[in-house]
């Protein structure tokens, strides 16, 4: 905590000096830790309280803990709303899409000497990609495979500085590589220097051959560092310069040294990383720090050790490659097994995205570093359906304010106060985390603070209980604390035990909810039994609680419960088969776009459009499962409704049917149209030949170009009210697809992208730095001699300008794959299943029968399958009467749906294990369990069931009926799951614990009869 502390007061001041931030951190962390304590030991002195001294001080530290980073950031000039880091739905963000550079791809191969598994590799980079930029799991950022070979990522509510670290992490290859400079010393390395020397000085002139095998390559030093020659090393002329252009074609001077390269079979590299950290060296440089695996460390071993010091003065030196260039160059003093740290001009931030990189692993094929678009995304929810769900979320936690506050009265009004410091505790540790809100992850935090209401109706109905025994106002306090406690405890470790192996095993999304959950669950406890506990006593030891009445809605209850099971059992068995059926019947109807993956296409409007003018018109040509994105570039507005340019998700995979469909029902918007005109299809010249002059060496020819002698035709694009520019993909899409239309295109052009080539030579994109999207007006087109004849080039541009004439302007037009991958599907499930051995493992050991954990389980089951039933059943209603009287939609199941179900499981949890635990209390140590035991407990807890379950109910039904489309699907998951879960508490885990106690007793008496 207190290191999160100092990397967000570095983020807040850069430009401080390092002495100044260090000693800022310094008495930050100081006063957080010790000023509370202080200031806790003054209040107790005051009031007269000193022995609760050490309390004070414990609530302020967390409190101080929490708020200060806040107020840090507030203090350095931001506002408090952006303090909060919200996600696409509530303030959109930066979507990024990446193409693989094939050039480089094919250079990889050429080296490895085999073709590389594009699609498989992909996927893997997928998961590297999200590791990079998400490497705690608490950001709701989108990583997919978009096509052949790109990869989409939308980071929310991203700022230009905050984008551009991300586009580093996200095309920065990763590979790390450990070899050794050359040295004339050793004699192995002596033909490859004198081979080396004769080399060129270019930067692709590099390899020495020995043997048949590159055994040495001339290595770029990496910019702003260097390999100088040092005191004893031995490096002396295997250095040298070379002269090349920069991206703004100015001539610079680049630094390469000679490193011998290990046998393949040997060689160190960064896939034998365990784990890759900040350090710090003795010198006070930030440093990455690495560990290796066992077979790294021996090989790691192997090479220092084989290239240890010859003697006191004279030392190797090791090379540090990251990414293809030297990074660091130290001198071996002894050899290195394990573990060790790369040094370099390097800041934290820089620091930190090494590191961040390395753990992710290295991408299996290299991506172009600019990528193919840049769009900042506005809101995925609309101003008017994020005030619907705002202002819902905040009557719901004023209705349960009030409940509380006229319920319980006195104890009503502390646990209003319980409540407030929950809240703080949560919005500022998920600040502090930096954790990401989206409006479904607003609407379960309310839901998690009417869950914490539980604790403390569990600690009141306590309190009632004693006062009703006679009991005063302080034993009656004490008591209730300390019986509320197991059951408080019980429950909400098994929900932490939940959280913890989501987190750790979990998909990104889950991960963020598991975050949020943990936070939840530990603030609400501590609000609960410490700071209420607190309160309470206070107000006690100043006389000032003389008495505590509280309303009731329930007296002395004697109901059967277990009487009712076999008619329960008919009613779960109706509501589980007929709702599964229907899920089943549904088959991918069920399932959102993040399951499901489909097709991306962007359009534009001559004028600015707001989404509410079109929408209608798309759900009515595909359905309402589509998604629907504004884009806009820097210097657009991001705050207005209407935008000229959109993006379109629809689960069709049919690209051709999709750009039909848009271009069919939004013909009476005037899309815009970009027109194409081809100049005349002229020869390229041939590659003059070397020129002989007399007796002089003959003057070398120049390299002759790939297209020397082939075809070329410049494409101009023109559109009447608005830019003409359009990016080289589109072009490239546009061509191909009009050269597969050729007769026999199969067989005579397998690859269409591999005939010509395309360069701007009009547009923003003459200019555009490194890393920015290119777009132009003029672009040069140059065929291969060997590749399309005239005639078919010519038929290709028409067949182009024909389409674009009458087609709108549709810009990626692909595919894209679900967020949500089988391999994240299998993960999430793992992860389910683990967390329920977990809960049964841990019931086992606090309630001494596995009985009670099984029960547990098939309480939770019973409440999943319930819910995702009703999901099926309300959208095959949806367009019925009775589907729209209650307000039904055509549910799709979404990533948000999942928190809901996450949140179901722990909500069930929670209600199932207070009551085993008035169970445990009333069974005693009687080793039976009967029929009214379980009644007792019922009808004991049913107060507090019902109370829980009301103010639950109250925040979901509102959410439900007021929150807007934004979370309505979500608040329907919850509504269900707060019913059903308070119903199987009751009607299925108590009667599922008495059976298979009485089973399991029976068991033995069985066998010995047998015998």
């Amino acid at each position: 905590m207190l290191w999160l502390l100092a990397q967000q007061v570095e983020q807040a001041a850069p430009a401080q000096p390092q002495a100044a931030s260090g000693w800022l951190i310094f008495w930050l962390i100081l006063g957080v830790i010790f000023l509370p304590y202080i200031v806790g030991s003054a209040l107790a002195h005051v009031l007269k309280l000193k022995q609760f001294s050490n309390r004070f001080g414990t609530i302020l530290f967390a409190l101080a803990a929490t708020l200060i980073p806040v107020a840090y950031q507030l203090g350095s000039g931001k506002e408090f709303k952006d303090c909060f880091r919200l996600g696409i739905d509530l303030k959109g963000g930066t979507n990024l899409v990446y193409q693989v550079d094939r050039a480089e791809l094919a250079k990889m191969e050429a080296a490895d000497g085999e073709s590389k598994d594009l699609d498989g590799s992909l996927n893997n980079m997928v998961g590297a990609i999200v590791r990079r930029v998400n490497p705690s799991g608490t950001e709701e950022v989108t990583v997919r495979r978009v096509g052949v070979d790109r990869i989409e990522v939308i980071i929310p509510g991203a700022d230009q500085a905050y984008t551009e670290e991300m586009k580093a992490r996200i095309t920065k290859l990763g590979t790390l590589e450990f070899q050794i400079l050359a040295a004339k010393e050793n004699p192995e390395h002596r033909e490859l220097i004198g081979t080396a020397s004769e080399l060129p000085k270019t930067l692709t002139d590099t390899d020495v051959v020995a043997n048949g095998v590159v055994a040495a390559r001339w290595v770029t030093v990496a910019d702003g560092e260097s390999v100088g020659p040092g005191g004893g090393e031995l490096l002396q002329g295997l250095l040298r310069e070379v002269t090349t252009k920069n991206s703004d074609n100015e001539d610079v001077t680049v630094q390469q040294a000679l490193v011998v390269l290990t046998p393949k079979s040997d060689e160190v590299t960064g896939k034998f990383l365990t784990r890759a950290s900040e350090q710090m060296d003795p010198t006070g440089q930030m440093v990455v720090g690495f560990r290796f695996d066992t077979t790294g460390a021996a090989r790691f071993g192997r090479l220092t050790e084989k290239y240890r010091p010859t003697d006191a003065e004279q030392r190797y030196r090791l090379a540090v490659l990251l990414d293809g260039k030297i990074q660091t160059a130290p001198a071996l003093n002894e050899p290195i097994y394990g573990q060790g740290q790369i040094s370099g001009n390097f800041t934290r931030a820089e620091v930190r995205q090494l590191v961040d990189v390395l753990n992710a692993g290295a991408l299996d094929v290299p991506l172009n570093t600019t990528p193919i678009s840049e769009f900042t995304i506005s809101p995925l929810l609309g101003a008017d359906v994020q005030q619907k769900g705002v202002t819902a979320i905040t009557i719901s936690a004023v209705m349960v304010v009030a409940f509380m506050a006229v319920y319980y009265l006195k104890a009503g009004m502390i646990a209003v106060l319980c409540l407030l410091v929950n809240l703080v505790l949560i919005m500022g540790t998920m600040i502090f985390v930096q954790g990401t809100f989206t409006l479904p992850g607003l609407a379960g935090l309310v839901l998690t603070i009417g869950m914490a209401v539980d604790a403390n109706v569990l600690i009141f109905e306590r309190i009632r209980e004693e006062l009703a025994r006679g009991a005063s106002v302080r034993m009656a306090v004490h008591n209730g604390f300390d019986k509320a406690f197991s059951a408080i405890v019980d429950s909400n470790i098994t929900t932490l035990i939940v959280a913890i192996v989501l987190f750790m095993i979990g998909t990104d999304q889950v991960k963020g909810f598991a975050v949020t959950l943990f936070i939840g669950i530990v603030m609400s406890m501590f609000s609960a039994l410490y700071f209420g506990r607190t309160v309470f006593e206070v107000l006690d030891q100043k006389r000032i609680l003389k008495n505590l009445s509280m309303l009731s809605i329930v007296n002395s209850p004697n109901i059967d419960f277990v009487g009712k099971q076999k008619l329960a059992l008919t009613f779960s068995g109706v509501l589980i088969l007929g709702g599964l059926a229907t899920f089943f019947a549904r088959g991918n109807d069920n399932l959102d776009i993040d399951f499901r993956g489909g097709t991306m296409v962007t359009f534009e409007f001559e004028q600015p459009q707001s989404q509410s003018d079109f929408r209608s018109l798309l759900e009515d040509k595909f359905d309402s499962g589509i998604t629907i994105e504004r884009l806009t570039t820097e210097g657009e507005s991001q705050q207005a409704e209407a935008g000229v340019r959109w993006r379109l998700r629809t689960v069709n995979d049919n690209t051709r049917e999709v750009q039909a469909g848009i271009a069919e029902a939004l013909g009476g918007l005037k899309l815009k149209k970009v027109s194409m005109s081809a100049s005349d299809v002229t020869p390229i010249a041939e590659a003059a030949p070397a020129e002989d002059a007399g007796d002089s060496e003959a003057t070398p020819a120049k390299p002759v170009s790939a297209f020397a002698g082939g075809l070329q035709s410049t494409l101009t694009f023109e559109s009447e009210n608005s830019s003409s520019e359009i990016s080289l993909v589109t072009a490239v899409e546009n061509l191909n697809e009009a050269i597969r239309a050729l007769p026999d295109a199969a067989t005579r052009y397998p690859e269409p992208a591999a005939l010509y080539r395309l360069t701007g030579t009009a547009g923003q994109g003459v200019t555009a730095e490194e890393g920015q999207v290119q777009t132009f007006s003029k672009v040069l087109l140059e065929a291969r001699p060997d590749g399309l004849p005239q005639a078919d080039l010519e038929a290709v541009l028409t067949a182009v300008e024909q389409k674009m004439d009458r087609t709108p302007l549709f810009e990626e037009v692909t595919t894209f794959s679900k967020s949500v991958g089988g391999e994240m599907q299998q993960q999430a499930f793992l992860a389910m299943t683990l967390s329920l051995a977990a809960i049964i493992i841990y019931i086992w050991l606090r309630f001494q029968r596995v009985t009670f954990g099984f029960a547990a389980v098939v309480a939770l089951v019973h409440d999943v399958a319930v819910v995702l039933g009703s999901v099926a059943l309300a959208s095959s209603i949806s367009g019925s009467g009775i589907g729209s009287l209650l307000a039904f939609n055509d549910f799709k199941i979404n990533l948000p749906m999942i928190a809901a179900f996450l949140t179901i499981v722990g909500y069930s949890l929670n209600d199932t294990i207070v009551i085993f635990d008035r169970i445990r209390e009333v069974r005693g140590k009687n080793p039976a369990l009967t029929t009214d035991m379980i009644n007792t407990s019922l009808n004991q807890t049913l107060s507090r069931t019902l109370l829980t379950s009301l103010t639950t109910f109250i925040v979901v039904a509102i959410l439900y009926g007021f929150g807007g489309e934004g979370i309505h699907g979500f608040a329907f998951c919850l509504l269900v799951g707060v019913v059903i879960g308070t119903y199987s508490s009751i009607f299925v885990a108590s009667p599922v614990l008495l059976w298979l106690m009485n089973r399991a007793d029976r068991l033995p008496a069985t066998a010995s009869t047998q015998r």
